[in-house]
Formats: C-alpha cells, structure tokens, sequence
C-alpha cells in the first residue's frame, strides 16, 4: 500500500465551533468535553403498590463544555468575542460540529444560551518546545430539542 494513502492514515476528527448565532467563528479546536446531558428522575410510590415504583423523568442537566486546541491565530477572534461579553454577557446560541479528516460534517449540537465561564492559555517559556494551550470554558442550556416553550 502506498504511504500517502489517506485511507490508510490515523488522521484525528477535530471540532468547530461558532457562537453568537454564527456572528464568530472561534475555529477548530482538538477537544471537547461536557457533550453530555443527564435527568434528574422523579420517583413514585403509590401507598397501595407495595414496593413498586414509577419513574418519571425530572429536568435536565447539561456539563458546562471545556474546549481545548493549541493556541493559534483563531485564539484572537476568542478575545473578540470575550471582550463583547465582559460586561455585558449576551446569551447567544452557537454550534458545535464534528469535522471528519476530510472537513465534512459528522455531526452538529446547537448549544442554547451559550455565556463564557473561563479562558486561559497555558503558562509557557519562549526557550521550551511546548505548545501553548488555549482552554475555553463555556456554560449553556443544552442541545437538545427539549424546550418546553417552542412544543
């Protein structure tokens, strides 16, 4: 097999990510945590059922997301947008797409009400080789299709 073959090489998936309803593109990044959603379950017991229970599903309860790439020219548009939202936090919805090797879309999540939380770069010495990283840590009310006011 030919060593240039894309089919044949372990490339990475990456994540991009816009907010504020698509006005910024904070670019690509290499790793996100906190796509997840839990429920919090109510349980009933009737006096008459013995030890039967029914379980009804409570509210919903989303991680705060944790993106992280190396810092890169993108890291600015990042400050942009922070800066728009220093004083005057503007809950803006944003997306988050999973980008196969060959910059197609797998999969997207629409983030409702995205607010920043945290933003750091990592501490770094210009005489080493190491990378500086860029961490971003954004709150929002979820991705699912599970408002209550639109159904």
């Amino acid at each position: 097999m030919p060593l240039n073959d894309e089919s044949t090489l372990a490339l990475a998936n990456r994540f991009s990510v816009t907010v504020d309803n698509g006005s910024y593109d904070l670019g690509s990044w290499a790793q996100v945590q906190g796509l997840d959603v839990q429920w919090k379950m109510a349980d009933y017991r009737a006096g008459d059922a013995g030890n039967d229970r029914w379980f009804f599903p409570g509210f919903t309860e989303y991680t705060p997301l944790k993106l992280t790439r190396a810092a890169c020219q993108d890291s600015e548009t990042v400050k942009k947008w922070l800066s728009s939202n220093s004083f005057g936090s503007k809950a803006n919805g944003g997306e988050i797409t999973l980008m196969d090797p060959h910059n197609k879309k797998v999969i997207s999540w629409t983030m409702r009400r995205i607010i920043p939380v945290k933003w750091s770069i990592t501490s770094f010495e210009a005489g080493q080789s190491k990378v500086a990283l860029e961490t971003l840590e954004l709150q929002h009310l979820g991705f699912l299709d599970d408002d209550m006011a639109t159904q």
